[in-house]
Parts: structure tokens; C-alpha cells; sequence
């Protein structure tokens, strides 16, 4: 085979093994994990049904219209979840005027702690960014929601001093409500930007 032919098909190859798998950051026991999670397809994301900050039942539709950075978390976080919603507020603010086009859809994988009225307490923190949607529901919707998306999570120890460990990584998605890239947790709020900046000029 050709030199050039080759060159050809090695970089096809590569782009459809990039397709077929997500890589995320996972937070186990306070330390940052990556995992390759080979999902088969490019799809990530997909039906959910679970509740707002105000109580309101909400579902996929909420993604449409316009860009949504979507996280997985819990507000008895200590550090990945803050940090990660700080990080974001920056990230708007480096994306100038476009930084009004991101929509961040924060989701709790501990629903027995995080009720709509604890998630809507937490989210007014000066220190996060204005309006994020803090989603909750019951375990099963959760967990169908994290199905959806491919975010892992586990809950480690008992009594009310127990954590989460869950994926960290941030998932970009686009006005028609699919997946568009992975932000993940230590990528800078200047890089995160330009990522999803040049996501938006290819729509």
C-alpha cells in the first residue's frame, strides 16, 4: 500500500476510535482517575426526567436551544464540584460575549442529600456562575441519567459523613441537545473557551 494511503487510513482509524470512546476524569476517594469508557457509539447523552432547583419536573428538552455545559456532582463536595463550578464562571468570562450563549446544568448523583431546596441554596454561592440549573430526582432517575450520559458514581461510606465518587468531566452540548465535545476537570478556563468557542462555529 502507498506511503500516502496509509497515512490515510491510520488517520481514519484514529478518528473513529475517538469516536467510539469518552474519556473521563473520575474522583475516587479525593484523588483524579482517567478512564477511557468505550461506549460502541459517539452518543452521550439522552433521555432524563428529574426536577429543578424549584421543584419543577424537567426533562432533555431543557439542553435545546441553546449551548449547555452539563455536570455531574453533589453539594456535599469539598473540592472537584466547586472548583469545577468556579472554573466554569471563568470560562464564560473568558468566552467575552458568547459567555451569555452557555447554559451549565449542574446534576446531583446524591439525591438522598440533595433535595431541590438544599441544591438551590448551594448554587447562590458567589463564587459559581449565575443561573445554573441544579437538577435532583430519585435515585433511579439519577442513575437513568448518569446511564445516559456514561458518568460514573458510587457512594462510599455510611452515616451522614458518606462521599461520592463520580466522573468529573464536563460535557458540552449543542442547541439540538447532543454531545459536542468532553471539558475535562483540569483543562483551564482559556483553553475550556476556545473549546467550546470553536464548537460554536461549527454549530
Amino acid at each position: 500500500m502507498p506511503r500516502k494511503s496509509i497515512l490515510l487510513f491510520a488517520g481514519a482509524c484514529i478518528a473513529i476510535a475517538a469516536a467510539l470512546a469518552v474519556v473521563t476524569v473520575v474522583a475516587v476517594n479525593g484523588r483524579q482517575q482517567s478512564e477511557a469508557v468505550s461506549t460502541g457509539t459517539a452518543e452521550v447523552g439522552g433521555p432524563f426526567q428529574l426536577v429543578d432547583q424549584t421543584g419543577q419536573a424537567v426533562d432533555e428538552s431543557i439542553l435545546e436551544g441553546q449551548w449547555t455545559a452539563v455536570f455531574f456532582g453533589f453539594t456535599h463536595c469539598p473540592d472537584y464540584c466547586p472548583t469545577t463550578l468556579q472554573s466554569l464562571k471563568a470560562t464564560r468570562a473568558a468566552m467575552g460575549e458568547r459567555g451569555e450563549d452557555l447554559e451549565i446544568v449542574f446534576i446531583s448523583v446524591d439525591p438522598e442529600r440533595d433535595t431541590p431546596e438544599f441544591l438551590g441554596d448551594y448554587l447562590q454561592t458567589s463564587s459559581f456562575p449565575e443561573g445554573v440549573i441544579g437538577l435532583t430526582g430519585t435515585p433511579e432517575q439519577v442513575a437513568q441519567a448518569a446511564r445516559a450520559y456514561r458518568v460514573f458514581f458510587e457512594k462510599v461510606g455510611e452515616g451522614p459523613g458518606y462521599t461520592m465518587n463520580h466522573t468529573l468531566t464536563v460535557y458540552l452540548m449543542g442547541p439540538d441537545g447532543e454531545f459536542r465535545s468532553a471539558l475535562t476537570h483540569d483543562l483551564a478556563p482559556d483553553d475550556a473557551a476556545r473549546v467550546i468557542l470553536n464548537a460554536m462555529e461549527r454549530g
